[in-house]
């Protein structure tokens, strides 16, 4: 299990996360939702060593304290995310933007490994999950939008995780881009996985949800199951207000 305590991250008196404490459980999907500026993204900034705290810690785990967690330190922990503004090697082809996912993470040995069979059938495998095999010799820089996000989960499934955070993976995405990735989160959650999910669309979250939590100025205003939380009315008015 991974769970914040007293959680707090502010921006020159901002209160961007404020005294949050909250719990994510494997094999569940946790929706995260709330207005623009709720603290969504800066939550799995926290949680992914993107951001430093301010105070509090999490914890994976019951005896696990994180409370100076850098970026590079994540996949320690069995961490993984996507993020809202895609992040890849531009200038790498789809298929290297796996292998280097793939291949030996010490820098030094990464220069010198050499692409085994073992690690070419397993970007073969994702890539054709999410359904860019084709794209394989393309460059990053050259994918559509929705291509793009698609990669980034691909890379995402890539790293031996535990914990997956996923921000916005289907804005943008056509029709069938949005049932590859809703398969990706289901297959996760099947396979015991913890997945975080911060999506704007309530459909989607009602759909692939078990439990949604509603943030609003940094702080924890709802949590629960998908049907009982949307029907909160301080939940409608802090979207109708937003």
């Amino acid at each position: 299990m991974l769970s914040t305590k007293n959680l707090k991250k502010h921006f020159d008196g901002v209160k961007a996360v404020h005294n949050l404490s909250l719990e994510f459980a494997p094999g569940q999907i946790t929706g995260i939702i709330g207005p623009n500026g709720s603290g969504k993204s800066t939550l799995v900034n926290l949680l992914t060593g993107v951001m430093p705290f301010d105070g509090g810690a999490g914890y994976i785990g019951e005896t696990l304290k994180l409370e100076k967690l850098a970026a590079y330190d994540v996949a320690e922990y069995g961490i993984t995310r996507t993020f809202q503004d895609v992040r890849l090697f531009e200038q790498m082809t789809v298929l290297d933007n796996l292998l280097v996912v793939l291949t030996e993470r010490n820098i030094f040995s990464a220069f010198f490994e050499r692409h085994k069979r073992l690690h070419l059938d397993e970007a073969e495998r994702l890539l054709t999950k999410v359904g860019l095999w084709e794209k394989r010799d393309a460059l990053a820089v050259n994918l559509s939008y929705g291509q793009r996000k698609l990669l980034e989960v691909a890379r995402a499934l890539a790293m031996p995780a535990d914990i997956y955070f996923f921000d916005e993976p289907f804005a943008g995405l056509f029709t069938e881009m949005v049932k590859i990735v809703a398969e990706v989160l289901r297959e996760l959650r099947a396979a015991g996985k913890m997945v975080v999910l911060i999506e704007h669309n309530m459909d989607l979250i009602r759909e692939l949800s078990d439990t949604v939590v509603v943030l609003d100025a940094g702080e924890l205003l709802a949590i629960g199951k998908p049907a009982d939380v949307l029907a909160k009315s301080e939940v409608v008015e802090a979207y109708l207000g937003e």
